[in-house]
């Protein structure tokens, strides 16, 4: 066991983790020239087109140090954006250790801290890498001043490396090898194992990615999962390599899979023990906190049909991602879906992308909320995230809305473009300081309404990609909160109805009303858009009605009976107005949900 090393790359996005990662499967001979491709652990689709790690990967590495000793580590690779941090406290339950890593020109940022404390609640040994030491504009020595005096971690261990021409990788490894400590645990006593990843396969069933922390565990053994006490035999066991690698056993501090035919996707959750049924042990792992979502959306299948395909795909992808929270949902316009909880805009991307992608089905989603409190008349208090469970407005005493703590670091000269920004998004408590010179860190309250829509993307194009943000959530606070409906031709289209705060009411009714009016094509009959507030319309556009020539027979002659003719037409639009029925397609549902900048 002496010769094992758990550890994990955490560090800002772009920062260079899959990178580095890259290199050390290089350096110890993992992969050849001919089969290596950049960001080899990222293995879905997804990750490579946007360039970013959405899944924790793991791999053992094989490596041999400059002292002679062989030694066995198991890495993993962790995202770096906010909306995945849940990713990286599950990942680092598997570790003794971790590598912080920071850019040599961007120096900390906003994520560079969130997940250091991450490592230190899990009472990591942390190992502070410089990376990107290529760059032009690189200043290590400024950077380990940085590491020193605003993280406190020990000067000493700092290492400097350019993942990307594998200039000091080696110094790296050897630094893990010496500074983070082998796993702790006895092979001897009854096993108990830590679940902290799985995914289903079509063939296998369910494949738990485990860290082993006391006993062993073999083919053919029995299990136990201690949350639901269902028992299955062990098909097989092994280690993450590039692909899956069996192994006669798995021991106390290693990392690796096990395969049981787990059919039944619901019997497996993720932070659940593992133990043998025969010989057990005597109490569960600690596991890991529940994680609470805080954007809220409905996803629809665009075909009914797809219904059940939808629930199924969804049991499956909770599975992988446990940070997604689902349960049924019903609308009018729509029909059944789900109303799901996820950590935020871009993890709903990302669902929405692999349920189409993975497993083909095409979806609606309705507008992102959050969880709101309603506390009514009688005393009672009422948890809102969707908007067609809005209370009576006469029974409400008050309302209130989720608050988030923002922590921006960016370059000083963004300072009056920033406060701007968080000013319009409602933004209290706002105060600064300097970390460094040049460089500047803005913390304020907003609501977590204001910036689950576009505030990242404000933020990145205000600050020239320089700006980098953080939040987290402190309290509700009282707040002035209006149900706004859309109305298409005086029928309110439930799926984009949205809670909104009263001053922003009319602005964002304006916006759907004009997404919608480039979206709906024209119909024979015109249109009315409007978005209302109770029976007070706040915003309203018209679609033009297509007209069709009746009087083009008509020449010369006379002008009466070209009037009858409009008169007649006229008529058949009013009476089609009241019949008709407006077609809005699916494009038009999202397109309520992207930014004027967008």
């Amino acid at each position: 066991m002496d010769n094992i090393r758990n550890f994990s790359i955490i560090a800002h996005i772009d920062h260079g983790k899959s990178t580095l990662a890259d290199r050390f499967i290089q350096h110890c001979g993992m992969v050849t020239a001919r089969e290596f491709k950049d960001q080899i652990l990222d293995s879905m689709d997804i990750e490579r087109e946007r360039g970013i790690t959405i899944k924790s990967q793991t791999i053992c590495l094989p490596y041999k140090a400059k002292d002679g000793k062989e030694y066995l580590l198991n890495l993993v690779d962790t995202p770096g954006h906010v909306d995945f941090s849940y990713e990286v406290s599950r990942a680092l339950a598997s570790c003794e250790g971790a590598l912080l890593l920071i850019d040599a020109a961007q120096g900390v940022q906003a994520q560079t801290l969130a997940n250091l404390y991450l490592a230190m609640e899990n009472e990591l040994e942390i190992v502070p890498v410089i990376n990107k030491i290529d760059l032009p504009a690189a200043d290590p020595d400024a950077i380990a001043i940085q590491i020193d005096e605003d993280l406190g971690l020990d000067i000493e261990r700092i290492q400097r490396c350019s993942a990307k021409t594998g200039v000091g990788v080696e110094d790296v490894l050897e630094a893990v090898v010496k500074f983070l400590p082998p796993p702790t645990g006895d092979p001897d006593k009854p096993l108990q194992a830590l679940i902290f990843d799985a995914q289903y396969d079509q063939y296998r069933g369910t494949v738990i990615s485990t860290r082993v922390f006391e006993g062993r565990v073999k083919a053919g053994d029995t299990i136990r999962l201690l949350y639901n006490n269902a028992t299955y035999k062990v098909e097989e066991v092994g280690l993450f390599h590039l692909t899956r690698q069996a192994r006669k056993e798995l021991a106390a501090g290693q990392v690796g899979y096990i395969v049981a035919g787990i059919k039944t996707v619901s019997d497996t959750h993720i932070g659940d023990t593992i133990t043998l049924e025969n010989n057990p042990c005597s109490a569960p792992l600690a596991g890991f906190q529940e994680i609470k979502p805080v954007v809220f959306s409905s996803l629809y299948p665009i075909s009914t049909d797809d219904y059940e395909d939808l629930a199924v795909a969804m049991e499956k992808l909770t599975l992988n991602d446990a940070a997604l929270t689902f349960q049924k949902d019903s609308s009018t316009a729509l029909g059944f879906g789900f109303r799901c909880g996820f950590l935020g805009l871009l993890h709903l991307e990302v669902v929405q992308e692999r349920l189409e992608r993975e497993y083909d089905i095409p979806l609606i989603l309705t507008v992102p909320s959050v969880l709101y409190r309603f506390h009514l008349q009688d005393g009672r208090m009422l948890e809102v995230d969707n908007p067609a469970h809005f209370p009576d407005p006469g029974a409400i005493a008050k309302t209130e809305e989720p608050y988030v703590k923002v922590s921006i670091l960016m370059p000083e000269r963004y300072m009056g473009a920033i406060m701007t920004l968080c000013m319009e998004r409602r933004g209290v408590n706002t105060h600064h300081h300097y970390p460094m010179p040049g460089r500047i860190e803005l913390t304020c309250e907003v609501p977590l309404a204001e910036i689950i829509y576009d505030f990242y993307d404000r933020l990145k194009s205000l600050t020239q990609g320089y700006g980098s943000f953080d939040y987290e959530m402190i309290e509700y606070r009282e707040s002035d909160l209006v149900k706004l409906d859309i109305l298409v031709n005086g029928e309110k289209v439930d799926a984009l109805s949205q809670l909104v705060h009263r001053q922003k009411a009319r602005e964002r009714g304006l916006h759907a009303c004009e997404q919608l009016k480039a979206e709906i094509p024209r119909h024979m009959f015109k249109i009315a858009i409007q978005a209302a507030i109770g029976g007070a319309i706040v915003a309203r556009t018209d679609v033009s009605a297509m007209r069709k020539d009746v009087i083009a027979k008509c020449y010369g002659g006379d002008i009466s009976r070209k009037r009858k003719l409009l008169e007649k037409q006229k008529a058949g639009k009013k009476r089609m107005k009241t019949v008709g029925n407006v077609d809005i397609p699916q494009k038009a549902f999202l397109a309520v949900l992207k930014s004027d900048q967008g």
